[in-house]
Formats: structure tokens, sequence, C-alpha cells
């Protein structure tokens, strides 16, 4: 065997290949081959360089990047706000349901009464709800809009036709007061978060299959090994 065969088999084991001389023959001009031993330990300290390097130093960016992000005590303003208006909304519909308040009944039905309590009842859990599970707020969002919108127009109707009280469309504010604290929420919580993701979901990663997903790739169902980086090779170790 010569020295060219032996040094192409050399270097295709320590790349992991198959070399073009069985081993033994390699191992066995390299027990008579001072000039081979040496080129060997050469290449095997160069492919180490390589694979194994010291890491580069790098800038400390923690502050800076903190510095930008923003501050959960911002967040919880408006959801804070929101509970407070949940809580009147839902203190609105227990008055209604106690026949005090401007929702009083005056002239109503007693189903369309029992109707309008259960709303108030429900858009006032609605938002506490959704002032506690950001994640509630996109339901919340359409389902209040086009309702306040409808309603702007009857009661707009109403109060110019005489057949209602300033003060019973005054009361609707909460539900408008509401609504603006939804996108408020929205916007805080799901602002610089791809596809419009919450707070709350960025905090933990979910995959398609709706199983955690850590910072690797791998699922905590699936049992699969976390994913490492295709150049490591335990010989270079």
């Amino acid at each position: 065997m010569n020295c060219e065969s032996c040094r192409i088999s050399i270097s295709a084991r320590l790349d992991g290949e198959d070399g073009t001389a069985p081993d033994e023959q390699v191992d066995a001009h390299l027990e008579s081959c001072a000039a081979c031993r040496a080129w060997q330990a050469k290449a095997a300290m160069l492919t180490r360089g390589l694979r194994v390097r010291p890491a580069s130093p790098t800038p400390d960016l923690v502050d800076a990047v903190l510095a930008h992000a923003p501050r959960r005590r911002h967040r919880a303003v408006p959801r804070v706000a929101l509970a407070v208006v949940a809580v009147a909304q839902l203190l609105l519909g227990a008055l209604q349901m106690l026949g005090l308040g401007p929702h009083a009944h005056h002239g109503m039905s007693a189903h369309l009464f029992n109707e309008s309590t259960a709303w108030n009842l429900a858009v006032g859990a609605g938002l506490l709800w959704a002032a506690a599970r950001t994640r509630a707020v996109s339901g919340m969002l359409p389902l209040l809009s086009v309702f306040l919108v409808v309603l702007t127009g009857f009661s707009l109707h109403d109060l110019l036709a005489g057949v209602v009280s300033v003060d019973r469309v005054a009361s609707h504010g909460l539900m408008l007061l509401g609504l603006g604290l939804l996108y408020t929420v929205h916007r805080t919580s799901s602002g610089g978060h791809p596809g419009g993701a919450t707070a709350e979901d960025s905090d933990e990663q979910i995959g398609l299959s709706g199983h955690r997903t850590d910072v690797t790739g791998s699922t905590a169902a699936s049992g699969r090994p976390p994913l490492r980086p295709t150049a490591q090779d335990r010989r270079a170790a």
C-alpha cells in the first residue's frame, strides 16, 4: 500500500466514511510509515480544530433587549380597566333583574325583559372573562362590535321618537367603553407577536398537534429526542 492510498483512507476515516482500502491494510501501513503517522496526527488535529472551536465572544444584549421589551404592567392596565367595566356591567344587569336602575321594566314584555337582563349579564361575564384570559378577546370583539353598531342605530331612532329615555341610552356607554378596552387589550397583548398571537401564547410555543413544543422542536407527547447539530461527531470530541 502506498502513502497516497493510505492518506485518502485516513481522510475518509476522519470524515466518518469508508476508505478506499481495508482498515487492516491502513493500520499495517501506519505502523511502518512514520510520514503517514505524522500526516494522520496533523489531519486529526485540523479536523478537530474545524469542528470544535471556542465560541466567538458576543456582546451582552440582554439589557438592550429588555429595555425595548413591552412592560407587563403596561399591558395589565387596560385589562384591569376592562375588569372594572365588566363588574359595572354585571351590576347593571343585577339591578335590572331586581327592577331597578335605568333598565328597569317600563312597558316591556316579560320575555323581552328577561332577554335584555340575560344579555346584560352575559356581556358583563364575557368582558370579565376576556380581562382574565386575553385569548377570549378576539371572540368578543366581532360580537360586541356588531351589536353596538345595530344598537346605536336603534337607540338614536328611539331617542328621536321619544320612546326611550336619555339615561337608558347613556347606560349603553358601558358597553361602548368595554369595546374600546377590548381593542386596547387586543393590541397590547398581541402586538409584536407573529400572526397576532397573544402574550399568553408567546410564553409557551404550541405545536400543530396541540402539544407543547420546546426550542429544540421536540414534543413532549412524541417522546422523540431533541435535534442536535449535524456536524457533531464523537471522534471530534
